[in-house]
């Protein structure tokens, strides 16, 4: 299916409408479904993300898409590209924003993961047919994902990234955004720190977020108990790590075979939340958990 809606049409997005610079018209390819625009949230991040980033993206997306809330992003390579997969492997319901006419696929290696969005989810721009990319249109295009949803999340991306230009959309237009923090030795961290800073809510499980929709994650078929409690894969192998006994963070790392940074970042998570503390070096289950 594919097809364009105007601007005042009862079907064009209400939460895209409000905005003053809210495109004239959509363009759309796939699934067109008033329900596919009430809960969205816009997904967001570094084309050269880390496997922390990766890590993080499939553990927040898939419990908030599996839970009912629709996933927007770019389509591009990366943070976008993974949102896009995790939705889709959730179950869920994803809408990609391209910087380019909508009969074009760009990049146009990513033609798999385009197909599999027209078959579960819904394609839009708001340039005709095979309108090429240009550097203008990257920022044009975020203003639409940020519009369509009540929040933003962005995972990893530098100071420069486009990732910040979506959520400063975002808080002109009166949304949430959300950041995940990560290893500061990291450039791809410096663009949610920032955020941070500027007083964005912090995504570390996806009942951070989740709870902003009323929701809270779907229990999956062979979950195991921590991915319940919306811990990311991470804690839940730190806390089974630790209920066999206290430890240290470099023991950890190399027990759980992953980077001293991304267990560092998610043993200060735990330790806020109060489900981990550590004395002396060595770490153990807290009191929360």
């Amino acid at each position: 299916m594919h097809g364009v809606v105007a601007k005042d049409e009862a079907r064009y997005p209400d939460r895209l409408r409000q905005l003053a610079d809210a495109p004239p018209q959509l363009y759309y390819r796939g699934r067109w479904e008033e329900a596919l625009f009430a809960q969205c949230l816009a997904v967001v991040g570094t084309r050269r993300m880390t496997r922390y980033g990766t890590q993080m993206t499939e553990a927040l997306v898939a419990p908030i898409a599996a839970a009912g809330v629709t996933i927007v992003s770019g389509f591009m390579f990366g943070i976008d590209a993974v949102a896009h997969q995790a939705a889709l492997a959730a179950g869920g319901r994803t809408i990609a924003v391209m910087p380019c006419g909508i009969e074009r696929i760009h990049p146009a290696y990513q033609g798999a993961l385009h197909g599999e969005i027209l078959r579960r989810g819904l394609v839009l721009s708001e340039r005709p047919g095979m309108t090429a990319a240009a550097p203008w249109t990257f920022p044009r295009r975020n203003r639409i994902v940020a519009g369509l949803a009540q929040a933003t999340l962005v995972i990893e991306g530098t100071e420069e990234s486009g990732a910040l230009i979506t959520a400063a959309c975002a808080r002109r237009y009166g949304r949430r955004v959300f950041a995940v923090p990560g290893p500061v030795t990291s450039p791809v961290s410096l663009g949610p720190i920032q955020l941070l800073r500027e007083g964005a809510a912090v995504a570390a499980r996806a009942e951070d977020v989740l709870a902003y929709y009323g929701k809270r994650p779907t229990p999956q078929k062979g979950q195991i108990p921590f991915a319940e409690q919306g811990l990311t894969p991470i804690e839940g192998r730190i806390l089974r790590r630790l209920g066999q006994g206290d430890t240290e963070m470099d023991t950890l790392a190399r027990t759980l075979r992953l980077s001293p940074a991304a267990v560092g970042t998610a043993l200060s998570l735990l330790q806020l939340r109060g489900q981990v503390v550590e004395a002396d070096g060595q770490y153990a289950l807290g009191r929360a958990h």
